[in-house]
């Protein structure tokens, strides 16, 4: 059994600040090791499980979060950016399932450190008219390649995101939100995970079925600049949309993040 990991960091266990989860911030050095802890947990769930191969993709912020030498032994870890598919780098098909490790619920939603994928600078997002955030891009992009997710790790606001999005997934809430950047913490990672795999529901068919993915910026500038991409077209000023297949339209997104960080200065949690 192939088992990926997508680990983020705002879901991590104990962390609620963004001091805890950007370099240079005062507990950041805490926070990368609590990150660790996370990630070896859902490691450990899926060896016992019986993986035999586990991939950990780095997905946050500069993707260099993990030290190799606290990974634990068993897996291996993609580190560093730019990359392709961001969040999800590196799955393929022949995965048999997703682990989402440290995830966090949507902008808007009353989560801990709650944002889709750039702060402030990403207002709204909508799959196929759905609202979305990282978790049901994530999720949708995994079943387009065939794969599915079969648990991930926030608190109780991103594990609610999911069970919206996915019912069949397995949560792990490790805190639950008591605001924006306050938790109450839990943990239960290595049985929920090995729990989830020994029950993993059937790989949905691969699909190159077109989506539409449409995204309302803070900053009318950079929706402006997207219009320059051929396939990119205006719903306001400030929301642009695209369609095609997925992962294509995965890893398109992730252009239109490095066109808008050129043109923003945006902090992620201000």
């Amino acid at each position: 059994m192939r088992i990926y990991i997508s680990a983020d960091m705002e879901g991590v266990t104990g962390l609620v600040d963004a001091d805890d989860v950007q370099p240079g911030g005062r507990d950041y050095e805490r926070g990368r090791a609590e990150m660790a802890a996370d990630v070896n947990a859902a490691v450990r769930g899926a060896l016992a499980a019986g993986a035999a191969h586990v991939l950990v993709n780095d997905a946050h912020g500069p993707m260099r979060n993990l030290l190799p030498e606290a990974l634990h032994p068993a897996a291996r870890l993609v580190r560093g950016r730019p990359k392709r598919l961001g969040m999800l780098e590196g799955l393929t098909g022949e995965y048999d399932a997703v682990l989402c490790v440290g995830y966090h619920s949507r902008a808007g939603a009353p989560g801990v450190l709650s944002h889709s994928f750039m702060g402030h600078e990403i207002e709204d997002m909508w799959l196929d008219g759905r609202p979305v955030g990282e978790i049901g891009l994530a999720q949708a992009t995994a079943a387009a390649l065939g794969v599915p997710v079969v648990a991930l790790t926030g608190d109780d606001a991103a594990c609610a995101e999911m069970t919206e999005w996915d019912a069949s997934v397995a949560t792990v809430p490790v805190k639950y939100a008591r605001d924006r950047f306050a938790a109450e913490l839990r943990e239960a990672i290595e049985e929920t995970v090995a729990a989830a795999l020994a029950t993993a529901p059937r790989r949905p068919a691969p699909s190159a079925a077109e989506a539409t993915l449409a995204v309302r910026w803070q900053s009318a500038s950079v929706a402006e600049t997207l219009l320059g991409i051929p396939g990119v077209t205006a719903d306001d000023p400030r929301t642009v949309r695209a369609s095609g297949p997925l992962p294509a339209l995965y890893r398109q997104f992730g252009v239109w993040m490095r066109v808008a960080s050129s043109l923003t200065n945006q902090p992620p949690y201000c």
